[in-house]
Parts: structure tokens; sequence; C-alpha cells
């Protein structure tokens, strides 16, 4: 029970760091568009970034019992070799920070413990290839697809509805509106992504035999929403200047669209208990409302890099991850 509590502290340090990364890595997510826009500074857009995060992460676990114990059981995974898959989903996510790749926090930690995992028990059969399937993997390709076509859809109807407004009126309007729409992104980014660290610190708590079934404890809520907060209240500048001018220009109408169609796509799978990508989807929510305009205002040349970003994450978190795992066993 010792070690069992001394390997829970080791990992909730972990995740902490990995939450706070995640923040860090995904400030960009809810305030790209209000600041290339300039609907808000970049110190009062970070500062609602932060508040709303927190609050989100409150709204409740479900996403945290899919990624901690309907993919990979905690009765197939030591707590030594949770700590590992931490390690490794950190990692990722400095190595895409540093260059500028708006890669996913959450794909990375899902690829890092299919990998453990299998490692592990040298067997593919430990994984829940239903619930991956429905959960992660159908997810990973719908949520971009409905992002980009709900951010061209919605564009669309505003073009219709304000077509006969004059562009200054617009801007001054979608400026103020545009602040609501990213404190709605931001609260539905802190729902769905504070929930990937919660469920694995409760897998640790479970594996560890210090809880008795999967109910994520008050005060992992309350800690993950904490760092992942403190996470945003950094913020990621090469990343903001990506997504938010790096795949096409954006008025505050534009980027109204982008944040309200990417929070709805993200409630959605948050609804359906999916632990989605905000990423991904507020990236080709900007994509969509880029081509409203017309294709050739997307810069695709960009928009490939992140899309291969977004394949190869989980094999290839999952392959380190692996290897990872195999290293550390040759010394115990």
């Amino acid at each position: 029970m010792h070690s069992s509590l001394m390997l829970v502290i080791l990992i909730v340090i972990f995740a902490v760091i990995f939450d706070f990364i995640n923040g860090f890595h995904d400030t960009a997510t809810a305030v790209a568009t209000s600041i290339t826009t300039r609907a808000l500074t970049p110190k009062n857009a970070i500062i609602i970034c932060c508040i709303f995060n927190f609050l989100g992460a409150f709204t409740g676990t479900a996403v945290a019992k899919t990624v901690g114990d309907n993919i990979v059981s905690h009765t197939v995974t030591p707590q030594w070799v949770i700590m590992c898959v931490l390690i490794v989903s950190i990692v990722w996510n400095i190595l895409t920070w540093y260059f500028a790749v708006p890669s996913s926090s959450s794909h990375a930690l899902i690829g890092s413990l299919l990998g453990g995992g299998i490692a592990y028990n040298n067997s593919f059969s430990v994984i829940n290839w239903y619930n991956l399937f429905h959960s992660v993997v159908l997810w990973l390709f719908l949520s971009p697809v409905i992002g980009f076509f709900v951010g061209y859809i919605i564009m669309n109807i505003l073009n219709f509805i304000l077509k006969n407004c004059k562009r200054h009126l617009v801007n001054k309007i979608f400026l103020k509106l545009q602040i609501l729409a990213g404190a709605f992104m931001a609260f539905n980014h802190g729902g769905n992504d504070a929930q990937k660290s919660m469920g694995i610190i409760t897998m640790s708590l479970l594996s560890g035999g210090l809880i008795s079934s999967f109910k994520v404890p008050v005060w992992v809520v309350f800690l993950c929403a904490l760092s992942l907060a403190l996470g945003t209240s950094i913020g990621g500048k090469k990343i903001i200047k990506t997504m938010g001018s790096g795949m096409t220009k954006l008025t505050p109408v534009n980027g109204f669209a982008a944040q309200t169609g990417a929070s709805l796509v993200i409630l959605c799978a948050t609804f359906f208990k999916a632990p989605v990508s905000t990423t991904h989807i507020i990236t080709t929510t900007i994509m969509g409302v880029g081509a409203s305009k017309r294709l050739k205002s997307v810069k695709w040349g960009v928009a490939k890099s992140i899309v291969w970003a977004w394949i190869l994450t989980i094999p290839i978190t999952a392959i380190f991850s692996a290897l990872f795992i195999y290293a550390v066993k040759l010394f115990l």
C-alpha cells in the first residue's frame, strides 16, 4: 500500500505537468481567433480562457471514464506503466509545441496508453477495440470533418444574414460577440480536455487498490481543473500564430463563426463521452470558415502539415510508449 501511494503521488505530479502543458499547448484553441481579429488583447483573452477552462472542468467525468477505464483496463496496467505513459505524452507535447505544430494532447495520451498496455502485456487483446474505435478513432476522423462543415455552414448563414449590413458595423458587433464565443470555446475545452488527466489519475488509484470503483474524486477534478487553467494562463504564442493567421485571414465575424462552431462540436463530443482533440476541431472549423469565402483563401500547405500531425500522433506515441515500457522492463 505504501509503494502504491508513492506511485500515485508521482503519477499525480506527472498528470499535473501533463495538464499544465496541455493547457499551455491548447491556449491557442480558445484565444487564437480572438487575438488575431483584435477582439481581445492577448492578456484579456488568456484571462478569459483561464477562468472558463477552470469552470468547464467541473461539468462531468464521463470522458474521464472513457480514457481511464474503457480502452485499457486498470487491471492490466500497473501504476509504473501509467507513469511511463504520462512521461511519453509530456515529451510529445513539448516537442510539438517547440515545432509549433497544433498536435493533439488527447491523442498523444491515448496513443501512449495503447502502446504501454500492449507492451506491458505483450498482447493486443488487452485493448477494448470496440470502445477505442467508437469513442476515439471514429471521433478522431469525424470531429474535424464535422468542424469543417459546421464552420462552413455557419459562415455562409452569417454572410446571408449580414449581406446588406455595413462592414464597420458588423465588425463592431462581432468584436463584442467574439468575447462570448471565446468564453464558450474555453468552457467546452475545459469540459473535455481536463477529464483526460482525471481519467489517468483515477485509473492509477484503481490500479493501486486505493479506490474500489471508477469514480473520480473531487480533489482530482479540482487539481486537474486548476493545472489546466494555470497552463492556459501562460499560453503558446507559436501555435496561436499558426492557428490564428497561418491558415486563413480572419475578420471578427469569421472568428465568431469558428469559435461558435468548434464549441458546438466539442460539446456534442463530450455528450457522447468522446475524448476529442479540441485543437483538431478548431483548426478545421477555421478552415471551413475560410473556405466559405473561396477555397484559395485557405493556406492548404499549412493545413496539410497539420493533418499529417493528426494522422501520425497516435501510432507514433504508441510506438514510443511501447519502446519505453520495454526499456524499463529490462531494469525491473
